[in-house]
């Protein structure tokens, strides 16, 4: 009796040694988000992605390369750039965290918080010219107006006329949503200065 119970549990704690692993694998983790891709190659030992969190306590931040989290270590030597603290770093911001060590125990000597873009003013299109030309519909304005923010944002609520275009998706949709006519004002919008 003994030895028929002994077979079933040393395959069930083979089984939960398996599975218990299973989500563990450090081998190959993006390190580039989707939208960072765009602009930024991957590199050895950069992380680009979403600015998740920190823990003073535990001294660990967070970095959301799409649906992966990286949690890494770090210390009284970390170099940030431009926030003040790590504390003064808006959550969802784009980040970029350099670190030493190995995948699977990183540890950050460096953030570098991405800047607000800078637009020119002469590319800006401001709310009163956007009012007439939304009265005015696309036609008539010879424009179209992109909404770049995620699809969910956009089916919550959006400025009439707009396409939703979101900006990860940019490369899989140019060729059907930008025009061919190189003419017409192309009017992007999101959800804030980043």
């Amino acid at each position: 009796m003994v030895r028929k119970l002994s077979v079933p549990i040393a395959v069930l704690a083979i089984f939960a040694a398996v599975i218990g692993t299973a989500g563990l694998t450090y081998a190959g983790k993006p390190t580039v988000a989707s939208a960072c891709r765009q602009c930024h190659p991957a590199q050895d030992k950069v992380i680009r992605g979403n600015f998740v969190s920190a823990t003073e306590k535990f001294k660990t931040l967070q970095v959301a390369v799409g649906s992966l989290v990286w949690v890494v270590k770090y210390g009284d030597d970390l170099k940030i750039a431009g926030a003040d603290s790590l504390a003064a770093v808006p959550k969802d911001k784009e980040v970029a965290v350099t670190y030493t060590g190995e995948e699977k125990t990183p540890y950050a000597v460096s953030l570098s918080v991405k800047p607000p873009a800078q637009i020119p003013d002469e590319k800006q299109v401001k709310t009163d010219e956007m009012q007439k030309l939304v009265e005015m519909g696309p036609e008539k304005g010879n424009y179209i107006l992109f909404d770049a923010r995620p699809a969910p944002r956009f089916n919550e609520g959006h400025v009439p006329f707009a396409v939703s275009f979101p900006q990860p998706a940019f490369d899989k949709l140019k060729d059907r949503l930008l025009p061919k006519e190189k003419d017409k004002l192309l009017i992007f919008y999101c959800g804030g200065v980043t």
